[in-house]
């Protein structure tokens, strides 16, 4: 069983929809106030011009080296291909 604190010391790489139709992408080790965040335009520059709407897709990671790593590939992706990302074992 996977205890409370395990889980908060975890990666998350997030997609995330904005207001304008756009896709965000990132990593963060506490979602529920990254996203806060990025609402309250405090977060990303991008998401400060573009304020996000929802959490489209969560993937946890053990670590940050490997959450950067699945980051860097999702956004290499068309936009077409992001959500699939989320399915797939990587």
């Amino acid at each position: 069983m996977t205890s409370a604190n395990a889980i908060s010391q975890s990666w998350v790489l997030y997609l995330l929809e904005c207001k304008n139709g756009a896709y965000y992408a990132g990593i963060t080790n506490d979602l529920a106030s990254r996203f806060s965040a990025h609402v309250a335009g405090k977060g990303a520059r991008y998401t400060r011009a573009n304020p996000p709407v929802k959490i489209l897709a969560t993937k946890p990671y053990p670590n940050r080296s490997t959450a950067s790593v699945a980051e860097a590939q999702l956004k290499s992706l068309p936009r077409h291909k992001k959500l699939n990302f989320f399915e797939a074992d990587i």
